[in-house]
């Protein structure tokens, strides 16, 4: 499999009062992506200006961010012909790669915005090359700026940063250095969820070194959500069994909902739930369930402790 290493330049309205500013915050004006063939060597590159359809002033702090002015923008092509010519240049057996998970989020609202096909009906395994560096190189959770990373590796600068092709040549030229020396990191895909699942056949369930990630189809509500016998199981990821809870699912802020159970054969197993909202307005969950010590399942039962007195309180208000 190749790897298309993606960076996207994008504009925004001034005031905010434009009709289309809900339905597009972010408007694409640049793509630039570097084409890795399986052994992570470059073999191709793609860059294009966008000729704006929807704001035609440059944002002041874009304006200043990027270097660029709407005056080079005008001889740019429109957005779905550029996309076409890309899409065409990555080619069938590739992933995505991104500096960050915001990327492919935007260009997708874009193709839905101009009613192009979408790139995928459901999630879209990537590889999101800033979480990749801090499991690489630091302590996993840490989310830094490419030019650090670049200058953490003693990489040459040799063209500015803050536009869309350079950014994904540092960006491939990172993951380069990542896959020549921990080449195993390079298994930590994420999803990009800009499409939920379409069914429960479709939903994803993905396991890792250390944990199991599970991405649920829409439901119309929080509380159907937490009511689906899937959602809210804990399942052992090494052993498959179903486990019965020792702290069942609770939350303090009702967004994050957690749980600890039990596995005879491998410990305590930590559950996690996420609550989004799709485009459509409608609730999906991502849960991951990993294993534990001890001390963490203590310091679980605690925190639930802390809600509940949380929740003590504010009834008694």
């Amino acid at each position: 499999m190749d790897y298309i290493v993606l960076d996207l330049e994008w504009n925004q309205s001034n005031t905010g009062l434009e009709e289309e500013a809900l339905k597009l915050p972010f408007e694409v004006i640049e793509i630039g992506a570097i084409h890795l063939n399986d052994a992570c060597r470059m073999v191709g590159e793609f860059s294009r200006l966008i000729k704006p359809q929807v704001y035609t002033e440059m944002n002041q702090i874009t304006s200043r961010l990027i270097h660029l002015q709407m005056q080079e923008l005008e001889r740019g092509r429109p957005f779905t012909e550029v996309m076409e010519h890309f899409l065409q240049w990555c080619g069938k057996d590739y992933i995505f790669c991104t500096w960050g998970d915001q990327d492919l989020k935007e260009l997708q609202r874009n193709m839905k915005f101009y009613r192009m096909e979408p790139l995928s009906d459901g999630p879209i395994a990537f590889l999101d090359i800033q979480k990749l560096f801090s499991i690489a190189y630091e302590d996993g959770k840490s989310r830094k700026a490419l030019e650090y990373a670049v200058d953490f590796l003693s990489m040459e600068k040799d063209i500015p940063f803050h536009r869309a092709f350079s950014d994904a040549y540092y960006t491939a030229k990172v993951l380069e250095k990542i896959a020549g020396e921990f080449p195993e990191v390079l298994k930590k895909k994420s999803f990009d969820v800009y499409h939920p699942p379409a069914s429960r056949e479709k939903e994803v369930k993905v396991q890792f070194d250390t944990y199991m990630k599970y991405i649920s189809r829409e439901f119309d509500s929080k509380g159907e959500a937490m009511a689906d016998r899937e959602v809210i199981s804990s399942r052992c990821y090494l052993c498959h069994r179903n486990l019965r809870k020792k702290l069942r699912w609770f939350t303090s802020n009702n967004r994050h909902y957690y749980c600890l159970a039990y596995c005879d054969k491998h410990g305590y197993l930590k559950g996690k739930i996420r609550l989004r909202k799709s485009e459509e307005g409608r609730i999906y969950v991502v849960k991951t369930t990993r294993l534990i010590t001890e001390q963490e399942a203590a310091a679980l039962t605690e925190r639930r402790a802390h809600a509940r007195e949380l929740k003590r309180r504010h009834s008694q208000q």
